[in-house]
């Protein structure tokens, strides 16, 4: 696997590059803010070498607000095969949707502490470089609602079940479609539905696909 890190911290990025080649990792760069990051990501990518995954903190200089995650929502648009993980300290919501919006694949988004349990960690990263998602249970709880129920699920047909799962997977309606062997509008039928059973609607724009697959993944 590898990586790029973004994190201004110092003795946090060298930390996390420890962590990371020592596991058999290549850490290709490492850099403190997040015009850095899209420069270097771009530079690797014109070289034919893009990373597979780039870990994030989501505030850097100069103004240490949201600029690692502008760079991280910025490089999903220009290379969607590009796995993006970003840190934070605290679950900024707002950071988050945005960071999701549009596709769930290749994504994951953490809270600092979660880098204390380096196992757990590290396979969040390999997750997040092959196409998978990883997202801390904090993350999940506040986009969600806290108050929604455990049992949000159990209104679905065995087969939308199977099509949320799918679409968990990062899988476009056409690939469902072919791998259920159904036309892609018996899938768009599915996915109103479902849209319909989680209570999502339409005001919910482009969110909805994010949100029900991170009710699937909560439940």
């Amino acid at each position: 696997m590898r990586v790029v890190i973004a994190e201004d911290s110092v003795l946090l990025r060298e930390g996390l590059t420890r962590l990371l080649t020592d596991l058999g990792h290549e850490v290709v760069a490492g850099v403190g803010d997040g015009e850095a990051l899209v420069k270097t990501v771009s530079d690797l990518a014109g070289e034919g070498a893009l990373p597979d995954v780039v870990v994030a903190d989501v505030r850097m200089p100069p103004t240490h607000t949201d600029e690692g995650v502008r760079a991280a929502v910025r490089l999903r648009k220009e290379h969607p095969g590009l796995g993006v993980l970003v840190l934070s300290q605290y679950v900024e919501e707002q950071y988050a949707t945005e960071l999701l919006a549009g596709s769930s694949t290749g994504v994951g988004y953490l809270l600092k502490d979660r880098v204390a349990e380096v196992r757990e960690f590290v396979d969040a990263v390999v997750r997040v470089a092959r196409g998978g998602t990883a997202l801390d249970p904090e993350v999940v709880a506040q986009l969600l609602g806290r108050s929604r129920k455990q049992d949000v699920l159990a209104g679905l047909t065995p087969r939308e079940r199977e099509v949320l799962g799918l679409m968990a997977e990062g899988r476009t309606n056409s690939a469902i479609a072919k791998q259920l062997v159904v036309s892609d509008g018996a899938v768009e039928k599915h996915i109103s539905n479902i849209f319909l059973k989680l209570g999502l609607s339409p005001s919910d724009g482009d969110h909805r696909r994010v949100l029900a697959v991170l009710t699937y993944l909560n439940s």
